[in-house]
């Protein structure tokens, strides 16, 4: 049941994987209605997959000039940046749609390298990719990508599990006293635990984008 706000922590929004579903994006943010006293907390995994990669990553940049933003690495934007830098698990990368990030970038230039791909992006995007925090905490909740190594300190939490952990995570208690808000495993409506709540459900294979208001619990989706 939705609860009123404790004097101290302002409204937040916890915002699921969006994949580069740009629309879905537009219409979960206008339902939302964010003012300056409000934070969006973006839980990573802005491309790959989707048809709009890089239009996404240009729209999350406009809003952080206008609204509070905590930007949150996903797994994909890790692969993203180790296929630049190095070229290397290009398999990988391109097994889990970063093709489509690719030719975001592209446009109609055919793929050669990594090396050309690293070129063709924006200094500002280079930036906003940098800039992106393993996880984040407020005075109720920790916020994370795929989820926590049960029983680990928060400091302490490798970030291979902040990005890829799934069901040691999801089906063992966290250990920690604060609620854990993730993303990156897709569930056809939103889990709820005492100890967590998952807000991936799978925007781009044609669920909708959620998102949580907390610290209410109340949740918002777009469809589009």
């Amino acid at each position: 049941m939705p609860f009123p706000a404790p004097a101290d922590m302002k409204r937040t929004f916890a915002i699921g994987d969006i994949h580069g579903c740009l629309e879905k994006l537009e219409d979960l943010l206008e339902q939302i209605g964010p003012g300056k006293d409000d934070l969006l907390v973006f839980l990573g995994d802005y491309v790959d997959r989707g048809l709009k990669p890089r239009e996404t990553v240009d729209r999350l940049m406009e809003l952080a000039r206008e609204i509070a933003c905590v930007f949150l690495r996903g797994n994909h934007e890790q692969m993203f940046i180790d296929f630049l830098e190095f070229g290397g698990e290009k398999g990988l990368f391109f097994a889990n749609g970063g093709m489509r990030t690719v030719m975001s970038y592209l446009g109609s230039e055919p793929f050669l390298s990594h090396s050309q791909v690293a070129r063709a992006i924006p200094r500002s995007h280079r930036d906003f990719y940098a800039g992106m925090k393993r996880y984040h905490e407020d005075e109720r909740y920790v916020y994370v990508h795929a989820g926590l190594k049960p029983n680990v300190a928060l400091e302490e939490q490798e970030s291979g599990d902040l990005l890829w952990i799934r069901d040691e995570f999801i089906f063992s208690p966290t250990g920690i006293e604060k609620k854990v808000v993730f993303g990156h495993t897709p569930f056809a409506r939103p889990l709820v635990k005492n100890d967590k709540i998952g807000i991936d459900t799978g925007a781009v294979y044609g669920g909708p984008l959620t998102a949580v208001e907390l610290p209410r619990e109340v949740f918002i989706q777009s469809s589009r």
